[in-house]
């Protein structure tokens, strides 16, 4: 009866919302909801205002001379071989204005060059969906091969991506090479969010001790992409 009556009310501040910030007291309310009973229900209206508090905040946020100032930042590091910091400056300005294709093709180039090949690919793959004409974008993926198919800087970096790629996703990866991915990984804002969410950490508690919770939880999509952003940092192994 409470969670019902603590989910009535976080759907009431939910509509009332008209920023980011006033999406803050919705979201701990339906949070406290599922302390008090897991609902699918409460736990689909709560993933809903947590989108729609990010897609406001990103709204609020979006401003494209700061954008670029922060990628000429992130350029500046990268020229002085400092790649974290350029990561860093390359995330805010992707903050500030999310479909500039440069800065993700910028950004790929860090995360090659830090060995964080499955990032470098996510971020290549959404600079060419931004921009099918950029071939920065373009030379950072395989589809780079297709303007010149005996590169052979191209096909190592495939190589090593795919070998990557498969390597995690067999569980196959070193203790060392686990260890240096979520160290990576726990520097990513993304993950940290994850993380840092009481309902994910009830999630992940589930899955460890209660399985037939752990399927029903599979069943949101919400739940399963964060669980699979998880696995692919190496934070998660599924077996």
């Amino acid at each position: 009866m409470i969670a019902r009556a603590l989910t009535r009310k976080g759907t009431a501040l939910a509509k009332t919302a008209r920023c980011s910030k006033d999406y803050e007291p919705a979201i701990e309310t339906f949070q406290k909801a599922l302390t008090e009973h897991r609902n699918p229900d409460t736990l689909k209206k709560l993933n809903e205002a947590e989108k729609a508090k990010k897609d406001l905040e990103q709204q609020e946020y979006f401003d494209p001379k700061l954008a670029e100032e922060e990628r000429e930042k992130g350029n500046e590091y990268f020229k002085q071989q400092k790649y974290p910091e350029a990561v860093k400056h390359y995330t805010e300005s992707l903050r500030r204005d999310p479909k500039n294709p440069k800065a993700y093709s910028n950004r790929a180039a860090c995360y090659t060059k830090l060995g964080a090949l499955p990032e470098g690919l996510k971020d290549a793959e959404k600079c060419i969906e931004l921009d099918p004409t950029f071939f920065k974008g373009l030379y950072k993926k395989k589809e780079g091969l297709k303007h010149d198919p005996h590169n052979q800087e191209l096909l190592d970096g495939v190589r090593r991506c795919v070998e990557q790629l498969n390597k995690a996703s067999r569980g196959d990866l070193s203790p060392e090479e686990l260890k240096e991915r979520q160290a990576k990984a726990m520097q990513d804002p993304e993950i940290q969010n994850i993380l840092s969410d009481p309902v994910m950490r009830q999630v992940l508690v589930d899955f460890q001790e209660n399985p037939k919770a752990a399927q029903e939880h599979m069943k949101n999509p919400m739940v399963t992409s964060k669980i699979q952003k998880l696995v692919q940092a190496g934070i998660v192994q599924m077996r």
